[in-house]
């Protein structure tokens, strides 16, 4: 990971704030269609994620998850079979680090976290819903996002966030990149739009409660 550490560690609430929709759109009818066509067996791991994540299962595109152990940054076999997503992170500007769809069920939460560490200090993250809907919340720092197929999003993973699937039965899938900061995504980030987050009072109540359930659990 040479770039990574070369790469500067990174002031994510002044260049993103919590949230930012990105001035950019994919083909959310062909990445869908991209996405559905993967076989089940893919989806039967959750990609080596642990901890907080393991509500969603996983395929990762590049690279493995952490709990893998300090494994190169490399394209998998699976992404010869997504042309169009290899597009799309080959279009996000930015050198790409680990990729992965990441698929929660309905009804499933993540959550409230903070990613930390050497890597997330100089990565940023960005989100492309490929399957949701008007029920699926992301909360950071307090405000609830939807992100609907078609956008891009850059969220700022060292605030708190959380994601709970509302819909007692469709998953919602998004294609997450990690991506190291260029002048050009650095200039896109200047262009999003912020101010899309607001309170909403019964995913913080949801998300709190179950979050409380779990902790008891443990």
């Amino acid at each position: 990971m040479d770039a990574l550490e070369a790469a500067p560690l990174l002031d994510k609430t002044g260049l993103i704030g919590r949230c930012l929709r990105l001035p950019i759109r994919v083909d959310e009818e062909r990445l869908r269609r991209e996405v559905e066509a993967l076989p089940d067996a893919v989806w039967d791991t959750q990609g080596e994620r642990v901890g907080v994540h393991r509500a969603a299962g996983a395929v990762f595109l590049r690279g493995y998850a952490p709990a893998e152990g300090d494994k190169p940054v490399v394209p998998r076999p699976v992404l010869n079979a997504l042309p169009y997503c290899r597009e799309i992170i080959e279009s996000l500007q930015a050198p790409p680090l680990r990729c992965l769809l990441a698929r929660l069920p309905g009804g499933a939460l993540i959550p409230p976290h903070s990613d930390l560490g050497p890597y997330f200090a100089r990565t940023l993250r960005l989100h492309v819903p490929v399957i949701s809907h008007a029920r699926a919340w992301m909360m950071c720092d307090g405000l609830s996002y939807v992100m609907a197929p078609g956008e891009v999003w850059a969220l700022n993973n060292s605030l708190k966030h959380a994601v709970w699937n509302a819909h007692p039965s469709k998953a919602r899938t998004h294609l997450i990149c990690d991506v190291l900061l260029s002048p050009a995504l650095e200039a896109l980030l200047s262009r999003g739009e912020a101010g899309l987050g607001r309170r909403v009072e019964h995913v913080e109540q949801e998300i709190d409660a179950r979050t409380a359930r779990r902790a008891v659990r443990a």
